[in-house]
């Protein structure tokens, strides 16, 4: 089984070597294998210079967008690259840890998960302030609340999905509202979502974290929007047809 990790990144200079040796490193379940696919998502800090290096070393499969779009739409790009059996999201900080990916990998390769969610919050979040503690709760009560989706963590950056369910879905996010659209639209279409432990290591603006205040109220409204969105507004056009099959079977 053949595993995709997309990582988005924007400015991340000083610690993609890091990120992306652990990811090269990380053990996966027996019978894996890994491609990685890293989206530069219009980096100013020499971020380029270092992915092409290691594209024409054939160490990662990369593209650069010519602006600074937003995580969501690198994203998105990914995704389209992709072509592992399943799809797994990598921050480009050393926040998450790869040596979780098995954890991670293991349901959905045994059969026994579609999607699996690394909560933070099974495991011991370290460092973590207490606004972004009350901020994830928050947003993980709204998608339990609006979707019945019994989450620990809906916030959580390490996700994986069967590439088959991202294909069905019609995705839009641009900035940091990939998490909440795909929790979103996933558990409209039925899909369960499985969560394991994982670790996490928070840092803060000074060490280049990204996510501001305003892109939590716009996670909050996400949730609130596809509550509501027609149906036929979750999935690509041409994935109706698998959409119609799995209702069928479940």
């Amino acid at each position: 089984m053949k595993i995709s990790v997309i990582i988005p990144v924007y400015n991340e200079f000083r610690t993609f070597n890091q990120v992306l040796e652990g990811v090269r490193q990380a053990p996966l379940p027996e019978g894996c294998s890994k491609e990685i696919i890293v989206i530069d998502d219009g980096s100013t800090d020499g971020t380029a210079q270092m992915l092409w290096e290691h594209t024409r070393a054939g160490i990662i499969v990369s593209h650069r967008s010519t602006a600074n779009f937003g995580k969501g739409a690198a994203i998105r790009t990914g995704i389209t690259l992709a072509s592992g059996d399943i799809v797994l999201i990598q921050d480009g900080d050393l926040e998450y840890d790869p040596d979780d990916y098995a954890r991670i990998l293991e349901p959905m390769v045994h059969g026994r998960a579609d999607i699996v969610y690394g909560s933070r919050f099974l495991g011991r979040p370290v460092g973590m302030s207490l606004k972004n503690r009350v901020a994830n709760r928050i947003l993980t009560a709204a998608a339990n609340l609006l979707y019945n989706a019994c989450l620990t963590d809906e916030a959580t950056a390490y996700k994986a999905f069967r590439r088959s369910v991202l294909e069905e879905l019609h995705l839009a996010c641009r900035r940091f509202e990939f998490c909440p659209e795909v929790t979103a639209k996933v558990r409209r279409l039925g899909y369960a979502i499985h969560e394991v432990p994982i670790h996490y290591n928070a840092r803060g603006i000074a060490e280049g974290k990204k996510i501001r205040a305003h892109d939590g109220f716009a996670a909050l409204w996400t949730l609130v929007r596809y509550r509501f969105a027609p149906r036929r507004t979750l999935v690509r056009t041409e994935a109706i047809g698998a959409l119609v099959a799995h209702g069928s079977s479940h």
